[in-house]
């Protein structure tokens, strides 16, 4: 069976942060709630309706989920980045025949967005899951590894039974990534192909 890989896609593939504050700005702006947009790029990872709450109340969240949707496609896209080592990591996993999978929290349609920008072709994308939610779907889709910058990505990848590789460049440091339990924890994503070369050579048959 061909190696799959699944990679996060915040802070693990992409620097989604600028413009995801332009986001939360202008919706703060229409809805005339403040929100922090520094202090909610600095914690990303967990689902949109937890960050939500923080600014709205219960009954509001869903309303704003979509307003926030629609702003993210027109003031998101153009001003994320590719972290460093993105696509080559991907490309070590195709250059191995292997699949790639990207499972994020975010919805799923502007997570397509985002890969269609920077040119990234993968397998399977699934949006809206988080921690053990991912880790259902790393199961079902026969993941082996599992790439993520969150604690919760950890999280996910242990419940699969995936190997869990930590990316420090997200919220997280490497200390704690491998206390969270990551198997090994990368500095970003520039160091995977020699990871995934060396992690391959040890489990040839």
């Amino acid at each position: 069976m061909a190696l799959t890989v699944g990679f996060d896609l915040d802070m693990t593939l992409l620097d989604t942060r600028p413009g995801i504050k332009d986001t939360y700005d202008v919706l703060a702006a229409e809805t005339g709630t403040f929100i922090d947009s520094e202090l909610a790029v600095s914690r990303l990872g967990p689902p949109l309706l937890h960050e939500l709450a923080h600014w709205f109340p219960a009954e509001q969240v869903e309303t704003v989920a979509d307003r926030y949707r629609a702003l993210y496609a027109e003031h998101a896209i153009a001003g994320s980045l590719e972290l460093p080592g993105a696509l080559a990591a991907v490309a070590a996993v195709r250059a191995v025949g292997g699949r790639v999978l990207v499972i994020t929290g975010k919805w799923e349609p502007n997570a397509r967005l985002h890969l269609d920008g920077i040119g990234l072709e993968v397998d399977v994308l699934l949006g809206d899951l988080w921690a053990e939610g991912k880790g259902e779907a790393l199961r079902a889709h026969g993941a082996d590894v599992y790439v993520g910058d969150h604690l919760g990505d950890i999280r996910g990848a242990r419940a699969a039974e995936a190997v869990a590789v930590g990316v420090a460049t997200g919220p997280y440091g490497a200390a704690e990534l491998a206390e969270a339990g990551a198997d090994v924890v990368l500095r970003d994503l520039t160091e995977f192909p020699d990871w995934l070369a060396g992690h391959l050579a040890a489990h040839s048959v």
